[in-house]
């Protein structure tokens, strides 16, 4: 049973891609050889720095997701999961699916009282609020298949960021301080992340335990995190808290690779991931729905574009609610969902002059069914991969 759904993709992929499409023209960044773009320039660094070694885009892609789980834990991880779209230098495309998932003893009351009520955040904070992770094994499983490095080569980094500390920017510091009084429910956490008198820009954080961690998975390989004496922290951890994972869901857990979605936006190919990610299927709707309208003439950030990507995302989050969810266990009609014709009839909706009501949206008619906060970043190498 999958119990996280990620929409925060459809948010960044889709702003990336109408920024381009209708922004005014500025200098982009450019490089000849390869580039590497995430949330934290360290992290960002450690990718260019593995790909200047000779590696390739999933080398230095799984270097950064690493570093990001040290020098950016407001969403890098290794106790989380993600989805990785990979797009070789060919034109052939593949994702892989490391998403967390629910544990073998969760059910749908599990956040209710006896009354029925939600229990104020148990899903977000927490031990019940925790999946069974999947980073580890997803980039483990990108590195041994499509990488060239090896694990210890591609971690180092990583550790060494944990163990000598790195130097906090004041949007990090803030962060930190402003998230204090979350921390301190937790042993752990607040000896980590809260100072007595906060943090401050330029502060050194160092993370020893998790450079400990980090360096074993490095030795030992993946296995030290799913089977072995990391696996046994973590499950003792929950057993003394309440918490529902287990070994039997640790060992179970599998990075899956699943086919892309794909889709086409005024001549541009769409690749991107499919259920149990949302992120794609809106994606290529939206943008579907898009090429019936001249975003050029509206012009950028005008109150008209604005309305106009409000209305389309409203129209894809509906159907979005409908019939996304993740297709190992329901049925989710994705080709109907992304078809050409189905949004045109969705365009046809919308006024360039008014907002629809809430209550009015009706969800659409996809052809038949077939069998807060995350990160993004992107790697391209000199091969084009």
């Amino acid at each position: 049973m999958r119990r996280f759904f990620n929409y925060s993709t459809v948010f960044i992929l889709t702003v990336i891609l109408l920024a381009l499409a209708c922004a005014p023209g500025k200098k982009e960044p450019r490089a000849k050889h390869g580039m590497v773009v995430s949330a934290q320039k360290l992290a960002s660094e450690v990718g260019v720095d593995i790909l200047r070694a000779g590696g390739n885009a999933v080398d230095a892609a799984v270097a950064t997701g690493f570093a990001l789980a040290v020098v950016h834990p407001t969403a890098g991880n290794i106790g989380g999961g993600g989805f990785m779209v990979i797009r070789f230098s060919d034109g052939t495309a593949t994702t892989i699916d490391y998403r967390e998932k629910a544990p073998l003893a969760a059910h749908r009351n599990m956040y209710l009282d006896k009354e029925g009520n939600v229990i104020e955040d148990a899903s977000t904070l927490g031990y019940l609020a925790s999946g069974v992770p999947g980073s580890v094994a997803g980039l483990a499983y990108a590195l041994e298949k499509y990488g060239t490095m090896s694990l210890p080569k591609v971690i180092a980094p990583a550790v060494r960021y944990a163990r000598d500390g790195f130097r906090l920017s004041e949007l990090q510091a803030e962060s930190f301080n402003r998230r204090a009084s979350q921390f301190s429910k937790f042993p752990a956490t607040k000896e980590i992340f809260v100072k007595e008198h906060g943090f401050k820009k330029g502060d050194r954080f160092v993370q020893k335990d998790l450079a400990g961690t980090l360096e074993r998975i490095a030795t030992e390989g993946p296995d030290s995190f799913y089977k072995g004496s990391i696996a046994d922290l973590l499950i003792s951890d929950m057993q003394c808290n309440g918490g529902l994972i287990t070994h039997e869901d640790m060992v179970a857990y599998r990075a899956i690779e699943r086919t892309p979605v794909f889709g086409t936006y005024r001549g541009y190919e769409l690749i991107s991931m499919g259920p149990p990610s949302s992120g794609g299927i809106a994606l290529v709707q939206m943008c579907n729905m898009l090429e019936h309208f001249n975003l050029t003439a509206y012009e950028f950030n005008t109150a008209k574009t604005l309305h106009l990507l409000i209305e389309v995302m409203r129209s894809a989050f509906s159907d979005r609610a409908q019939y996304l969810g993740d297709a190992d266990f329901v049925d989710v009609p994705q080709n109907g969902l992304i078809s050409k014709d189905y949004a045109a009839e969705l365009a046809k909706e919308i006024s360039l002059l008014t907002a629809r009501s809430s209550r009015d949206f009706d969800y659409g008619m996809p052809q038949k069914f077939e069998s807060d906060q995350t990160t993004h970043y992107s790697v391209v190498d000199k091969n084009g991969m």
